[in-house]
């Protein structure tokens, strides 16, 4: 990817494990609601843009020339109010992808959440469907069954993107994050473990996303964890994933085996 990359909220927590982990490995432009503290090493100032995610005169001024969008931007709470989740989740995934097609952009990567099927995890199936014993596995050709309204706008997102891609030119992946921790995985439980996703790990996804040749997707971002119920083949097979985590290879201290 030799164009600029947009990445909309930046400062978060994917954000900024995508920007640690790949650094200078593409020319960033960063977009968020507020100015970072401090600009990450190696992007300029100016490549910084601060606004709305809902705001479409903004998204154009950050979005011309990229070739890609890797959208994280939106309210990131599980229990965010639905008015919070509409305008930010909802309303600013559609600008983003908009503005995308719009622009002539040639990928948008979707930051989707494990909220979006968080309703598979019933009590008939927990908590045997977090151990290694057990076969059960989401391959996101799933329906959503969201757990929360949080939940559902990442779902609405991933229909946004799906419209997007089968009314205009943009490639899209849809990536359902799971539980993305620094250091070691939540080891004092058993889903924690299941569905972590670490810093390199998560870098990497993002980037095999930017680099591969794909139409629509939706994919699971966990770690090569024993411990899963997510399957991640999908990931592997079209995108090139090839995560080096395991959430088993820590002790119950958090210390590496």
């Amino acid at each position: 990817m030799d164009d600029p990359v947009l990445l909309t909220g930046a400062g978060g927590r994917v954000g900024t494990a995508v920007l640690d982990g790949l650094g200078t490995a593409y020319d960033w432009r960063l977009f968020d609601l507020e100015p970072p503290a401090s600009t990450p090493a190696g992007i300029d100032e100016t490549d910084v843009y601060v606004g709305d995610v809902t705001d479409r005169e903004a998204l154009r001024e950050a979005i011309s020339g990229v070739g890609a969008v890797v959208h994280l931007a939106g309210d990131p709470r599980p229990k965010a109010p639905w008015d919070s989740v509409l305008h930010n989740n909802i309303d600013g995934t559609h600008a983003v992808f908009e503005v995308a097609a719009e622009q002539g952009v040639d990928t948008v990567v979707f930051a989707s959440s494990n909220h979006a099927v968080g309703a598979f995890e019933t009590d008939d199936r927990t908590p045997e469907m977090y151990r290694t014993d057990d076969d059960y596995r989401l391959d996101g050709t799933e329906p959503a069954r969201p757990s929360n309204e949080y939940g559902v706008s990442k779902a609405t997102g991933e229909v946004i993107g799906r419209y997007f891609y089968d009314h205009s030119e943009l490639s899209v992946a849809c990536v359902r994050i799971g539980n993305l921790t620094e250091g070691h995985p939540p080891i004092e439980y058993e889903r924690g473990q299941a569905m972590w996703l670490s810093h390199r790990d998560c870098a990497h996804l993002f980037d095999r996303c930017l680099q591969a040749d794909y139409g629509f997707e939706v994919v699971y971002g966990i770690s090569d964890n024993d411990r899963k119920y997510y399957s991640i083949d999908r990931a592997r097979e079209v995108l090139g994933y090839e995560p080096r985590d395991n959430s088993a290879a820590y002790t119950f201290d958090g210390e590496r085996k």
